[in-house]
């Protein structure tokens, strides 16, 4: 017997094995609402600087845990307003992808970690880490400020920011063919995933039809 959906919800797809999702197998959504990413971000506020950058950027830029660790000072662009992050889940290296960010994370990571400062040194600040972190260490940040939001689940965890992002990103309107670019998508396929939005985020879209 199947599991009882949440109202609203609908069923997993069943035809595409290994395929990405937007719930689980129990039904659970994987991804935040916009609610509750501003839930998120407003817990955010209230922990150490580092922690706080890192949950911002994660949410503004729709990268990887991974790629958000990895990045360096110098690939921040305070000038073009974007993020270049290394793609690191493609099979080769040295694929680079610029994610335009809100004004506001850019001041934060200037003040937090020094930018300005360290781009005017040699190297521009190459290999100067965000965050020098662990992986685990990067995971308990985000999940301590989870906890602190209120929120569970599938949802609660760095890729459900990014599937955040990603739902987000298309409801506004979006290409999918650049949601593809800033989230490092090697097939738009992946991408089109998140045009099946529920929930609230279905709702605005209809608006958007019946005008």
């Amino acid at each position: 017997m199947s599991a009882p959906r949440n109202p609203g919800q609908r069923a997993v797809p069943a035809g595409a094995p290994g395929g990405m999702q937007l719930f689980d197998r129990d039904g659970s959504r994987k991804y935040l609402t916009v609610a509750e990413r501003a839930r998120f971000l407003r817990a955010a506020e209230q922990v150490p600087r580092e922690a706080r950058t890192l949950c911002m950027t994660l949410a503004w830029s729709g990268c990887r845990l991974s790629e958000a660790l990895a990045l360096t000072a110098d690939r921040v662009d305070l000038a073009g307003g974007v993020l270049v992050f290394a793609t690191l889940k493609k099979r080769q290296d040295g694929i680079y992808r610029a994610v335009p960010v809100p004004p506001s994370l850019l001041e934060a990571l200037d003040l937090v970690h020094g930018l300005r400062e360290a781009q005017r040194r040699r190297g521009r600040g190459a290999g100067v880490r965000l965050w020098p972190w662990s992986r685990m260490t990067g995971w308990r940040a985000v999940h301590a400020v989870m906890v602190a939001a209120g929120l569970s689940g599938p949802a609660a965890s760095p890729k459900g920011l990014r599937h955040a992002f990603g739902v987000a990103a298309v409801s506004s309107g979006i290409p999918l063919n650049m949601v593809q670019k800033w989230l490092g998508h090697a097939q738009l396929s992946t991408t089109a995933i998140y045009a099946d939005a529920v929930g609230a985020e279905e709702q605005d879209i209809a608006r958007k039809m019946w005008g």
